[in-house]
This record gives structure tokens, C-alpha cells and sequence, in this order.
């Protein structure tokens, strides 16, 4: 084991030191090479050393660097070391999270938590944080509290009875809703379908003046932080009008929900602490290592009540059992890593973090659409849209500049036009990132226009 822990930490050292060198994708060699991994299971046990180099000579090369420097990505933070150490420490321990007895640790460190991340966010303080996967699950299990919470009100024990014959609940969303929520109301026996949808203005809030009147059970789905502009749904507003119906409002916030601990963005979150659930990620911008999501309900009786279960063996010996605040029993201890990292960080390191972002943000955008490149939604977060020209040229844009490596960005479409996303979530990020990764977008923007010069920027 002695020497399984010195190999890894040689090859842990190599692989971070590598980070800021090499390419954002891997090269076209290095995926071929993957087949190495592709050989007939052999008969007989194989020495964990071997298989520790084998993994490192054909999966590390392979790899995406999104915990690097200039990975601008499908919102992907970088793991901070805190964290990161965090993550090593409790593979070693290999608790198992879900039961106190099973391990007290686990359980104290994500009570402790709770505390600074409802203080942190500027949430009711009564409210309770189960720790789960990501945004999908927190969706999943923040709307699972909802259902449960607007039929108990109707006289329905969804729990025990199920849906059949149940009360109807009417789901609100924004024409802009996220996919990962729609999958979350679809698992829960709502349907994606179903929805009514509210429409959106041009950086894709939902119009709280649009929002239909109701008297039956409802939900309302709202965003902080579109995935697209990084632009807040009017919550306060929403919340308002919802509170006279008793209806439920629940914030999908994935990234966008942790600008609540910066002083120069919360005002983007004025009267969320009046929703009654909230959904995160935090291996988004709290840069811990995936996969780590939070769900924050107000009314803690209505996430225990659909999340937790009986049997014999499951004996309770404190008020709070980590099982029942999210779908799973037996998981890993990702408390661990959100304490290291909020521990590491503090108030201001965690502010500093989110506000470098949104300025790199900005100056991405500043840079591109001084050069003459459109710039398509107000860049208010960390969310930077550009279009090149037309569809086609946005897409080859987009393609060489994946394939150049020295930054990587994605593609999305907004209000029918082809753009390139950036989105600044890494801690490693720095100005000379930046700096490099626009010059490296200028240059082979400008060398598409040579080779296509009858596609003018727009």
C-alpha cells in the first residue's frame, strides 16, 4: 500500500504540473491510445502497481484539462487544493455517508456545513441542505419536497398512494427552463410536458407579469442564473404573487446561486430567502471535485418526509440522519470536500473567486466585441455569448478552437443564432489566461474570415 501511495502521488504531481502546458482537449493520438484499456479480462489478479500505470499511460493524456487554467466550459469549475486533498483524504477513510453510526465524521462535518452555507447564501436559517450528486439529483430531490408538501396539503399521502388518482399539480416554467429540471419533474412523475410555460424577455428571465393566475396546487420553477446570459429570473416578484396561493417556488440555481456570497452581485438574488427550495452545484463555482450538489429546502418536515425510510436496522442515534435528506442511503462523504473548500476560502476568498470570474467574464466580452464580434446577451455574471457571422462560420470558429487547445469553449444556440459560450468558473483562471485565450479566439477568428470572405461579421 506504501508504494500504491507513492506511485499515485508521482503521478498526481505530474498530471497537475502538466496542466498549464498542454492542450485543453486531448489530440486525436491520445483518444486512439485509449484502446489500450481494451484488452481480454485476464485470468489471474494483477499487481495494483501495473494497474495503476496503465491507467495513468492511457487515461491521463486522454482527459479533458477542465481543472485547469483555460477550460471555459459547460460551467466547470477547477477542484481548489483544499477540496482536492479533501477528496484524497476521504477516499482513504471510505466512509460511508449515509448513516451516522456508519460514520459519525461524515455526518458532524455536514451539520457544520449546513450552518455556513445558509448563512453564506442568505437563506432562512431554519432551512436544511441535503448533500447530493449535482444540479439534477438537487432538482430532483428540492421538487420531490414540493410534490410532497402541495398534495399533503390537498389531503394526499404521495409517499404511500403514489399519483394515481392523486390532485393535479399545475408546474410553472420558464421558456428557458434548464433541461436538468425538466428531467427532475419527469422522474417525479410531473411531466416535462405538462408545464405551462412562461414567456422570457431577451436575456431569458421569465416575465413575472406573464405568469398565469392559479387555484389548484402549483409549482413554480424559477431560475438564478441562466446557462446561456447568466441572467436571474425576477424571484422576488414571483415569490409575491405565489405566497397569496400558497403556491411552492423553487429556485434553480446551479451556478448562478452562489453569487449570493458576493457583496457585488447578491443584490441579483434580492428576496430568494423567500422561495422554499434551491438547488446548487458545487463542483461548479465552489470548485470542489465532482460530483457534489446541495439542496436547500426551507420547511425541513417536507424533505425528510419524502426522503427518508424505516427498517430495523437503520437506528437513529442523533436528530440528524444524513439518508434523510436525499434519495440515497449508502454514498460517498462529499460534506467533506464543501467544508474544506468554505474552510479554505472563507467569506471574502469565496467572493474574490466568484467576482474574478465575472470580471474575466466581461473582459472577454469587451475584448471580442471591440474586434467586431457580436456579443449577444448582457454580460452580467460569468456567461459570455459571441457570434462570429452566420451559423456556419460560428461553428467553425468554434471547432478550430477547440482543436487549437490553448482554450476551450462550447457551442449553444440562443434565440435561433449559433454562439460560442464562455463561462469563467475556475479559481486557476488569471489574467494572462485570459488574455492568451482571446488572442488565440482573435487569430483564428480572423484567419476564418480570410478563407470565408464572404461571411461578414455581424
Amino acid at each position: 500500500m506504501d508504494e500504491l501511495i507513492d506511485s499515485f502521488s508521482e503521478k498526481a504531481k505530474r498530471y497537475i504540473h502538466s496542466l498549464p502546458k498542454r492542450t485543453v482537449f486531448p489530440t486525436k493520438e491520445h483518444l486512439v491510445n485509449m484502446k489500450g484499456f481494451d484488452v481480454p479480462l485476464q485470468e489471474h489478479s494483477m499487481d495494483p502497481l501495473d494497474v495503476m500505470d496503465e491507467l495513468d499511460r492511457f487515461g491521463s493524456p486522454a482527459t479533458v484539462a477542465s481543472s485547469g487554467n483555460r477550460y471555459f466550459g459547460f460551467v466547470i469549475g477547477g477542484a481548489l487544493p483544499a477540496p482536492l486533498g479533501a477528496n484524497l483524504l476521504a477516499g482513504v477513510w471510505d466512509q460511508n455517508a449515509g448513516i451516522e453510526v456508519a460514520s459519525p465524521v461524515s455526518s458532524y462535518i455536514e451539520t457544520v456545513c449546513r450552518k455556513w452555507l445558509v448563512d453564506l447564501l442568505h437563506l432562512p436559517t431554519e432551512t436544511e441542505v441535503g448533500f447530493v450528486t449535482g444540479a439534477t439529483m438537487a432538482n430532483f430531490t428540492g421538487l420531490a419536497a414540493a410534490r410532497h408538501a402541495l398534495l399533503a396539503r390537498a389531503g394526499w399521502d404521495v409517499e404511500n398512494d403514489g399519483l394515481f388518482h392523486a390532485p393535479l399539480i399545475r408546474v410553472i416554467v420558464g421558456e428557458e427552463v434548464h433541461v436538468s429540471l425538466l428531467k427532475a419533474l419527469s422522474m417525479l412523475g410531473l411531466g416535462k410536458n405538462r408545464v405551462t410555460r412562461v414567456p422570457v424577455d431577451s436575456q431569458g428571465r421569465m416575465r413575472a407579469n406573464a405568469v398565469p393566475r392559479y387555484d389548484e396546487p402549483t409549482l413554480i420553477c424559477t431560475q438564478a442564473g441562466n446557462v446561456n446570459t447568466g441572467a436571474f429570473d425576477p424571484i422576488e416578484e414571483i415569490c409575491e404573487a405565489a405566497s397569496s396561493a400558497h403556491a411552492w417556488v423553487h429556485v434553480d440555481g446551479a451556478f448562478g446561486l452562489w453569487a449570493a456570497a458576493s457583496p457585488r452581485y447578491e443584490q441579483m438574488l434580492t428576496g430568494i430567502h423567500r422561495a422554499d427550495s434551491w438547488a446548487t452545484d458545487a463542483h461548479k463555482w465552489l470548485n470542489v471535485p465532482y460530483d457534489s450538489g446541495l439542496v436547500f429546502v426551507k420547511e425541513k418536515e417536507h424533505l425528510v418526509s419524502c426522503m427518508s425510510t424505516t427498517a430495523a436496522y437503520l437506528v437513529s442515534r442523533t436528530a440528524r440522519e444524513p439518508f434523510c435528506y436525499v434519495p440515497e442511503l449508502s454514498r460517498r462523504s462529499r460534506g467533506i470536500e464543501i467544508w474544506a473548500a468554505l474552510r479554505s476560502l472563507g467569506k471574502t476568498g469565496l467572493a474574490n473567486l466568484i467576482e474574478s470570474n465575472c470580471e474575466s467574464a466581461s473582459w472577454f466580452a469587451d475584448k471580442l466585441s471591440s474586434a467586431g464580434y457580436q456579443v449577444l446577451n448582457d454580460v452580467v455574471l460569468n456567461q459570455v455569448l459571441v457570434s462570429f457571422g452566420d451559423s456556419g462560420m460560428t461553428q467553425r470558429v468554434i471547432q478550430r478552437i477547440q482543436d487549437d487547445g490553448t482554450c476551450w469553449c462550447g457551442g449553444t444556440e440562443w434565440h435561433g443564432k449559433t454562439a460560442m459560450r464562455i463561462s469563467v468558473s475556475s479559481w486557476k483562471t488569471t489574467q494572462q489566461d485570459i488574455e492568451d485565450s482571446v488572442n488565440a479566439i482573435l487569430r483564428i477568428a480572423g484567419e476564418e474570415a480570410e478563407r470565408h470572405p464572404g461571411y461578414p461579421v455581424e
